[in-house]
């Protein structure tokens, strides 16, 4: 098992940044950054900054006056991060594990994670981490992806890279997939001390990348990728091989293809 705790370092975050960000993460990140209480009025924490793209847009968005807190569990994500928004300033980094946060009890008046909580072990710990920093009444908006069948560049990509290793169960990859069923999200928040819950799925056209491009962020951008070379596989070759078969799909350049997400936004509850 690859612990991305300790392995997102290297060229990872570059090529995510550079390549799965322009694919789909930019743009969900604004729309998830667009649903914030317009003037938020309170210090807010950011869980799962990685390489800043959506931390880059929630400065913008909150006062400047107000603390902003970005936090990942991976250091190397942080530091690239950090280096990425050295231009921006008002960010407070912070290594920190969400089922465990660091921070006094109602701390923030907003928590937002884009993308993060599907790689969390204790989803619900998490949950109630998030409650638990939050001022009474104060939002926790996050997103996750929609079923991988909704996700055709992630639904092919696994494909190609499980077809390479047929019944092999470390290789098969569904995690970022698993939390895409409305009830028993609402069922859990609830449980943590959310309320007033609302639950949306929303979705991108993804367009102006190639399908290499895309093939090189999901590939060299993610700590699979050190789970393949452990396998013996060239990662070019494996670059080659998504990329085709995304072509066949979505055109080579530029590849098209819907990009399904759920945004969740919940008040704490007191």
């Amino acid at each position: 098992m690859i612990d991305t705790r300790a392995n997102y370092g290297g060229t990872i975050p570059e090529y995510y940044d550079r390549y799965l960000g322009p694919a789909w993460f930019d743009a969900f990140g604004a729309e998830l950054v667009r649903r914030l209480d317009g003037g938020v009025v309170g210090d807010m924490l950011e869980i799962a900054c990685g390489t800043g793209l959506v931390t880059r847009r929630l400065r913008e968005r909150v006062d400047p006056a107000r603390r902003l807190v970005a936090s990942d569990v991976s250091q190397p994500m942080l530091e690239y991060a950090r280096t990425a928004l050295s231009d921006c300033g008002g960010i407070q980094w912070r290594e920190a594990d969400a089922a465990r946060l660091p921070f006094e009890s109602g701390e923030f008046r907003a928590v937002v994670c884009a993308f993060g909580m599907m790689f969390v072990p204790d989803k619900r710990a998490a949950f109630r981490e998030a409650h638990r920093v939050l001022e009474r009444g104060g939002a926790f908006l996050f997103s996750v992806w929609d079923r991988i069948e909704e996700n055709p560049a992630a639904a092919i990509n696994a494909e190609v890279i499980e077809g390479l290793f047929p019944g092999d169960a470390e290789v098969r990859f569904r995690t970022p997939y698993e939390m895409h069923d409305p009830e028993p999200l609402r069922q859990s928040l609830h449980e943590a001390g959310f309320r007033e819950v609302r639950i949306e799925r929303m979705w991108i056209e993804v367009d102006g990348i190639s399908a290499r491009e895309i093939a090189l962020g999901q590939i060299h951008g993610s700590p699979r990728s050190l789970l393949l070379e452990k396998r013996g596989v060239s990662l070019d070759d494996v670059v080659e091989k998504v990329s085709v078969a995304l072509a066949k799909v979505g055109g080579a350049d530029p590849w098209r293809g819907p990009a399904r997400a759920l945004v969740v936004k919940a008040h704490a509850d007191a």
